[in-house]
């Protein structure tokens, strides 16, 4: 069993969202997406295509610290702050299994290095083509449906 959605969103994706300067009920659904399609809300943290609750590989992690991040030093800095301070240092992949924020802001980060254009945020066909694309590319729109619909429930128009 995953988290509640409304309790991830409320008490995870909106404050990180908040905190990194960038709040968007768009952002918070595509979030609440693609963490119900790539972990069932938490359900499994781990696997072979990626960790946490979005399946973040370590590879990617690294790309977006070194192709992103590492070009803004004040987004950087903030994304950091999330962080555990000492454990990081030691095991910075970990971070995307045992912290859900740092790991929302990365999952948010990696859409934004995307730079596609967001749909409305009822808009949920719009949200898996852009989680597909960031998230899971050989996955299909229907998967992130499906997911949206059994782990999260109403609030989105499926077009």
């Amino acid at each position: 069993m995953g988290i509640a959605a409304s309790d991830l969103r409320q008490h995870v994706i909106r404050p990180t969202l908040l905190y990194l300067q960038r709040p968007s009920s768009t952002a918070e659904t595509l979030l609440l997406g693609a963490a119900a399609c790539q972990s069932a809300l938490g359900a499994a943290l781990d696997g072979d295509q990626g960790r946490g609750l979005y399946r973040i590989s370590d590879e990617r992690h690294q790309a977006l610290w070194d192709q992103h991040l590492a070009r803004d030093p004040e987004l950087a800095s903030l994304v950091r702050g999330l962080a555990s301070q000492h454990a990081f240092l030691g095991a910075p992949h970990l971070e995307l299994t045992v912290n859900l924020r740092y790991a929302t802001a990365i999952a948010w980060m990696l859409v934004e290095s995307s730079i596609l254009v967001m749909p409305p945020a009822d808009d949920l066909f719009g949200m898996a083509m852009i989680w597909r694309e960031v998230f899971q590319p050989e996955g299909s729109p229907r998967d992130f449906i499906d997911a949206w619909q059994r782990h999260v429930g109403g609030l989105c128009r499926v077009a």
